[in-house]
């Protein structure tokens, strides 16, 4: 009833001011993109072309050009693509320099390849950056950075804050750089910005659903503007929205907001209420500058496929029986790569992820391409906590099959595995041992995986209810991790070691 109300007292308003002294009514439109990693545009299950920044583009300059917009980016776009292993994510800033957004929040990825790439990256953004909860060593702003900002646009004051994920530190890796709670640095903030006058309170935030759910049940703002879930979300309850525009601009949230302006014995009283409108990036032509744009970033892009990682001092064997059927070394070396990328107690990845079936003579060099091709899935990089209970669980369904070549044979990394390969299903496991030191049922590992397998894929249902410390919509590209690692490396030396011992 209260709603109802609150709808009819901002028509009557409206209807009043009709024809009155320009400033009584506004309207203004907020324009959200989030988690915006490829800068093509993708092939969709419904056969249709969406996401991109050329759509993006497009999107940005129809509706800037109706006049009155705030144009918000929530975070995450200097990684992870397979660009961005190349260039640290130098063309995703080039790219929205051209469309410089209003107010933009870092996300987790933005620390993906540590503090000095991030700086770096954020002095070359041309638009204003935000982030009222992240702080240098010192405990000081970082150099760019505001906590806050007003804009007046058609005489209403709109009060801006944002914050990253206070979980980046988890999620990603920006050293000694420092990160305070969400909730309480956006209600601190949106206090301040109506001290100063701000007739309408807009948080930018890179945040999971229940920091969302949170900040939303302050009833600190008006507007939420949020990223990292991943999802399209429009949440009104007649005080307070809220909206997460999907992922890789597949959906662009647009939001009007109209606002009634009264006077009553000289206070000023702001009403205002909300539109919104999903724009399906499939139904927009491409921007023709930011295409062009994006086109030579891809040729830029091919012609790096071909320039060799690595030179592999071993025979690598990704054939469909070597991966599929017992420890290959290549399968040891991914399973390294994600390993060490997440600080993990140990890595299990399914032997059917490794995909080329080629083998790499003794000496041969390794590229880009040659990984791209037998990575092909896109899968990313998850962090996992669980029993060593459901661990065992795990290895027993990778060696189920066994000896047919099935996709869930695992390739391991940080484990020693012992097996009586004639044991029924379900049983066949002697021993494991992690770090050099039994397993123990009621002990909690780290575990490193890919989203597949994380999602309880190839049968891997003990993974299902893990508590995942990098998100399976969050991690980096397997393929970037194992791209990076190999490079590091120099020279594969990474052979059959002895991890997965199966006996007759």
């Amino acid at each position: 009833m209260k709603l109802l109300q609150r709808l009819l007292t901002i028509c009557l308003v409206l209807a009043a001011v009709t024809g009155v002294a320009r400033g009584e009514t506004a309207r203004i439109t907020f324009v959200l993109v989030n988690d915006i990693y490829l800068m093509e545009e993708q092939l969709m299950p419904d056969g249709k072309r969406r996401g991109g920044f050329a759509r993006l583009a497009a999107v940005v300059k129809a509706e800037r050009a109706k006049g009155n917009v705030v144009f918000a980016h929530a975070g995450d776009t200097i990684s992870p693509s397979i660009m961005s292993g190349l260039d640290q994510g130098a063309h995703i800033i080039a790219l929205t320099n051209m469309i410089p957004p209003d107010v933009f929040v870092p996300g987790n990825h933005e620390f993906d390849f540590g503090k000095a790439v991030f700086l770096k990256r954020m002095a070359e953004a041309k638009f204003p950056l935000l982030a009222a909860n992240l702080r240098g060593p010192d405990g000081r702003p970082l150099a760019g950075f505001k906590d806050r900002k007003i804009l007046t646009i058609a005489g209403i004051k709109i009060g801006i804050t944002g914050a990253t994920s206070e979980f980046s530190v988890e999620q990603s890796s920006p050293e000694d750089l420092k990160f305070s709670p969400t909730v309480e640095t956006i209600t601190r903030q949106a206090a301040e910005l109506r001290r100063e006058g701000a007739d309408f309170v807009v948080a930018v935030v890179h945040a999971n659903r229940k920091i969302d759910y949170a900040l939303f049940e302050s009833r600190a703002c008006d507007l939420i503007l949020t990223g990292d879930d991943h999802d399209l979300f429009v949440n009104f309850d007649g005080r307070t929205a809220m909206v997460e525009s999907s992922s890789d601009a597949h959906y662009v949230t647009a939001i009007d907001v109209n606002f009634a302006i009264t006077n009553s014995a000289g206070k000023r009283q702001i009403d205002w209420w909300p539109r919104f409108r999903i724009i399906d990036t499939a139904t927009v032509k491409p921007d023709p500058n930011m295409a062009r744009a994006v086109r030579a970033y891809d040729r830029e892009m091919a012609r790096e496929f071909d320039v060799p990682l690595a030179t592999t001092a071993v025979t690598l064997d990704s054939r469909t029986a070597a991966v599929r059927t017992g420890e290959a070394a290549i399968g040891n070396l991914v399973a390294d790569a994600l390993r060490a990328s997440t600080g993990a107690d140990a890595a299990v990845l399914n032997g059917g992820a490794i995909r080329a079936n080629k083998v790499y003579a003794t000496g041969s060099p390794i590229t880009r391409r040659d990984f791209l091709k037998e990575l092909p899935f896109g899968n990313r990089v998850t962090l996992i906590e669980v029993t060593g209970k459901a661990l065992k669980e795990a290895l027993e369904n990778g060696l189920s099959q066994y000896p047919l070549a099935a996709g869930r044979f695992p390739q391991v990394s940080g484990l020693v595995i012992e097996a009586n390969a004639s044991a029924p299903a379900g049983n066949r496991i002697t021993s494991i041992t992690i770090a050099g030191n039994p397993l123990q049922d009621s002990k909690t590992y780290k575990i490193a995986t890919n989203d597949f397998m994380a999602h309880g894929g190839d049968g891997y249902t003990s993974f299902e209810q893990a508590k995942q410390i990098i998100p399976d919509h969050d991690g980096a590209l397997v393929v970037s991790n194992v791209m990076a690692y190999v490079r590091k490396l120099g020279t594969v030396r990474t052979g059959i070691e002895g991890r997965i011992v199966l006996k007759p």
